[in-house]
């Protein structure tokens, strides 16, 4: 566990085809449903300080405790996803920690030397930061990229519900869209 942020509750890959890794995942592994979202309505989304307008496809399912995401970028929007594809990386991207205090969890962050490269918002208390691949005081961060978002709201009644559906899950219904986070 970080003393930083808590558990780790999300690993995320990026992938070329999410449809075939979908598929992958569920027959292959046994890891599902999977909710997919072909294009997150992300709202405010920046990158090194400049705005931008990311298409992402988006899959979540859980496997015990941990959510898998499989995200696929549609668009060539600057982006941390779009650094690692150039770089000629696919798989793991980031690792994403949850939190109900998002202000003072980024402010936290921030203090340590943590510092923000990415971020947007998906839905009502939905916000999300990547932070540098370096602290603020140029030493490396070796690894994977981290991820903080904020799961009050909606966002955290979604991943409420893809956790549990996970929980019993048969194999039937391996995809499934995801609902209106208006709704939630």
């Amino acid at each position: 566990m970080s003393r930083h942020f808590g558990e780790i509750r999300q690993v995320a890959y990026l992938v070329p085809d999410i449809e075939a890794a979908m598929d992958h995942w569920a027959n292959v592994l046994g890891v599902g449903p999977w909710y997919y979202n072909p294009k997150v309505p992300i709202r405010n989304y920046h990158y090194r300080g400049e705005r931008h307008e990311p298409h992402n496809s988006v899959a979540l399912a859980n496997a015990g405790a941990l959510q898998i995401e499989l995200l696929q970028p549609r668009n060539d929007v600057p982006s941390m996803y779009r650094d690692f594809l150039r770089a000629g990386q696919q798989g793991v991207q980031h690792v994403a920690y949850w939190t109900e205090s998002f202000d003072a969890d980024l402010a936290r962050a921030e203090a340590a030397g943590f510092r923000v490269c990415m971020g947007g918002e998906v839905g009502e208390n939905g916000r999300f930061v990547y932070f540098e691949d370096r602290m603020a005081d140029g030493l490396p961060l070796p690894g994977t990229t981290i991820e903080l978002s904020e799961v009050a709201g909606p966002k955290g009644r979604l991943f409420k519900l893809i956790r549990e559906a996970a929980v019993d899950w048969d194999g039937h219904d391996p995809v499934r869209p995801f609902p209106d986070l208006t709704k939630l």
